[in-house]
């Protein structure tokens, strides 16, 4: 459900419906994210949407992936990378890897490098995502990480959902051109050409 007034939603669309959803925005940026993977990284990706559009364009041969998603588990294996897969309980809607298990196999790992999708970037509100569940597997994998980038088309600027997994000035902000102008003075948003 969505309070159109409020840019406020508790419920996460299907992924094969996300995939679609400002497509061209979220394969620039994909793109820019991609040249930050560098020779050697131990990188984590996170399910979604976004990150599964970075993929693609993934040429780093020597970097080692860990994800909780399938989807990108498969798609990073077929480009010929070397890939983990994290354990827990397989989510049906956004295809993520979930649960108690999830997070303590996540506490073995320090990854260089985390990328992460969001449902809302907020000043007050931070992070979000609107499941408790993949709230808790981003905020202890962007824990495990030494720098993390969330990929965030413009759309998601100045939402919220339910549940808030980090303070925005954590990560580094990939997003399009800001609509809204007064995030422009926040130094780790950083708007994609």
């Amino acid at each position: 459900a969505t309070a159109v007034e409020s840019g406020y939603t508790t419920k996460d669309a299907a992924l094969s419906v996300r995939r679609d959803l400002n497509r061209e925005v979220k394969q620039k940026i994909g793109k820019y994210a991609a040249t930050l993977v560098q020779a050697d990284d131990f990188v984590y990706l996170d399910a979604g949407s976004s990150v599964d559009l970075l993929i693609d364009e993934l040429n780093e041969e020597s970097a080692v992936f860990v994800t909780n998603a399938i989807g990108h588990a498969q798609k990073l294996l077929k480009k010929g990378y070397e890939v983990l897969l994290i354990g827990g309980k397989l989510k049906g809607v956004t295809e993520a890897i979930v649960g108690a298990e999830a997070l303590e196999s996540l506490n073995r790992y320090n990854f260089t490098k985390g990328f992460f999708g969001t449902n809302g970037v907020h000043p007050q509100r931070g992070l979000t995502t609107p499941d408790s569940e993949e709230a808790l597997v981003k905020k202890k994998a962007m824990e495990r990480c030494a720098q993390s980038f969330v990929l965030a088309d413009s759309s998601k600027i100045g939402q919220v959902t339910s549940i808030t997994f980090s303070d925005m000035k954590e990560s580094e902000i990939l997003t399009t051109e800001l609509k809204d102008f007064s995030y422009k003075k926040y130094k780790n948003i950083v708007e994609v050409k």
